[in-house]
C-alpha cells in the first residue's frame, strides 16, 4: 500500500472511530473482505494496525487494505457473535479462526434398509442419526471400524445390492459374500443372505446404544477377545485389541461429555450494553436461538417469555446432531463462559420463565452456576 493511502485510512480512523465494542472489516481493492476482527475498543484496535512492525500479521493485513469499515456492538459478547457470523459468511483470506470446519466430524448411522456407520464432516437433513461433533477424524474412523467389526455391520457402498435371508426367493442358490470381511466372518453378509433384517437390526441397535452410552457391549466383546488372545500367547494381537478398546472408550466418553455439556448450556443470558443497550440472548444447547433488547416493561417481559417458550418447545433429538459451523458456535459460547465464569451469574434458568406452550413445561433447565456505523 502506498504511504498516502495508508495515511488516509489512518486519518479516517482517528477522525471517526470510537472506543466502543464492535466489529471491523478490512476490504481489498475490489471491495472484497480481507479480514474481520472484533474489539472492545474499536478505535484503539484499528490504530494499532498502523503501528504494526514490518512482517507482523497486522502490518500485512493493513498493507493489503484499501478500505476499513466498522460497526459498533452493544457489548463484547455481541461483538464476538457478530465476528463469528461474518467470518462464516465471507470466509476472509486473512482469517484462520472459525473457518476450518473440517476439524470436526460426526459418526453417522444411515437411514437405509440395512444401515451403515460412517464418519462425515457435517449433518444433513436426511433422516439419519448423527453423533458428535468429535475432534479428530482419525479417532472417529478407528472407532467406527472397531464397532463395525465387533458387531459385524456392513461397510460397503450404498448401492451394493442387499439379499437378506428373509428376502431370498424359494430355491435360490446360496450366494457368496461380496467382500472380504464377509468371507472371513467379520460381517453378517446381508448382501448374501447371511442374516435376516431382524438379526441385523439387533446389531444396529447395539451400535446405537453404545454411541448413546447406554451399553458397553462392543467393549465387552473386545475385552473377551483380548483375554482369549492372551491365553493363546497372541500378545501382539492382544495389544492391538487393547488399543481398539482404548479408542472406543475415548470416543464414547467424548460423546457423553459433549451431550452433558451442551445440555447445560441452556438459559437466558442478559448482557449489559453500551449506553444502556442491554441485550437478552436465548441460548439452547450452546447455540444462540434468539436475541432481543433486554425487557424493561411487563409487555417486553411477556414477549421474552413467549420467545423462550417458542425456542424450547421445539422438539430436538437427545443426540447431538449439529452442522460443523453450529458446533463451532457451541464451542465459542462455551469458551466465553469458561473465560468469563462470572457471566454465569447473569444467566436465568429456563424454568424461571412461565411455560408458554406444551413443550416448555417438560424442559429440564440447569441451574446457573446504541449501534453505530463507521
Amino acid at each position: 500500500m502506498s504511504a498516502s493511502r495508508l495515511e488516509q485510512l489512518r486519518a479516517e480512523v482517528r477522525a471517526r472511530a470510537e472506543n466502543r465494542p464492535g466489529v471491523y472489516r478490512m476490504r481489498g481493492p475490489s471491495g472484497e473482505v480481507l479480514y474481520v476482527g472484533k474489539s472492545v475498543k474499536v478505535r484503539t484496535r484499528l490504530l494499532s494496525y498502523f503501528r504494526a512492525q514490518r512482517g507482523a500479521k497486522g502490518a500485512e493485513i493493513i498493507g493489503h487494505a484499501h478500505g476499513v469499515e466498522w460497526d459498533y456492538e452493544p457489548s463484547e459478547f455481541a461483538a464476538l457473535l457478530q465476528e463469528f457470523r461474518l467470518i462464516k459468511r465471507w470466509r476472509p483470506s486473512f482469517n484462520v479462526q472459525h473457518k476450518r470446519d473440517n476439524s470436526f466430524c460426526f459418526i453417522k448411522l444411515t437411514r437405509e434398509p440395512v444401515p451403515r456407520l460412517l464418519v462425515v464432516g457435517h449433518v444433513i437433513n436426511d433422516g439419519a442419526e448423527y453423533f458428535g461433533p468429535l475432534r479428530g477424524r482419525q479417532g472417529a474412523t478407528a472407532a467406527v471400524r472397531a464397532v463395525g467389526d465387533l458387531l459385524e455391520l456392513r461397510d460397503c457402498s450404498s448401492d451394493t445390492p442387499m439379499r437378506l435371508a428373509d428376502q431370498i426367493e424359494l430355491f435360490r442358490l446360496k450366494e457368496d459374500p461380496r467382500c472380504m470381511r464377509g468371507q472371513v466372518g467379520r460381517c453378517l453378509s446381508p448382501c448374501a443372505g447371511g442374516c435376516t433384517r431382524t438379526e441385523y437390526m439387533v446389531r444396529v441397535n447395539q451400535a446405537r446404544d453404545f454411541l448413546n452410552g447406554v451399553t458397553d457391549q462392543p467393549l465387552a466383546l473386545l475385552r473377551e477377545r483380548m483375554s482369549m488372545a492372551s491365553r493363546r500367547l497372541q500378545f501382539e494381537y492382544a495389544a492391538e485389541l487393547r488399543d481398539r478398546a482404548e479408542t472406543l472408550e475415548r470416543v464414547q466418553a467424548e460423546l457423553l461429555e459433549i451431550g452433558q455439556f451442551v445440555e447445560r448450556l441452556s438459559f437466558v443470558y442478559t448482557v449489559p450494553g453500551h449506553d444502556g443497550e442491554d441485550r437478552a440472548y436465548v441460548i439452547r444447547r450452546g447455540s444462540v436461538r434468539a436475541e432481543s433488547a433486554a425487557p424493561r416493561t411487563p409487555h417486553e417481559r411477556l414477549a421474552l417469555e413467549a420467545t423462550v417458550g417458542e425456542v424450547f418447545e421445539r422438539p430436538e433429538p437427545a443426540m447431538i446432531g449439529l452442522r460443523a459451523h453450529e458446533a463451532q458456535e457451541v464451542l465459542l459460547v462455551a469458551r466465553w463462559f469458561r473465560l468469563n465464569p462470572g457471566e454465569l451469574e447473569r444467566t436465568v434458568p429456563v424454568a424461571a420463565f412461565p411455560a408458554r406452550g406444551p413443550g416448555l413445561g417438560a424442559v429440564e433447565a440447569p441451574s446457573p452456576s446504541g449501534r453505530g456505523s463507521g
